[in-house]
């Protein structure tokens, strides 16, 4: 009774799966030297942050 079902709609969804498709890529192509990022982005792979992204400007590219 203490559930609390959260509405993630599909074009979030859909991001976090090109997400995780193109660290795969670049993990392919630059294989992690250090084994601790490497822990901590399978780690972070498994936790979905929604609403967490900072949105930026069309020209700023940092």
């Amino acid at each position: 009774m203490g559930e609390v079902i959260r509405f993630v709609p599909k074009s979030e969804r859909e991001r976090v799966r090109l997400i995780r498709e193109a660290r795969a890529i670049y993990d392919s192509v630059f294989p992690p030297s250090d084994p601790v990022r490497e822990q901590r982005d399978k780690a972070s792979a498994s936790h979905v942050r929604i609403g967490a992204d900072v949105h930026r400007g069309e020209g700023d590219l940092s």
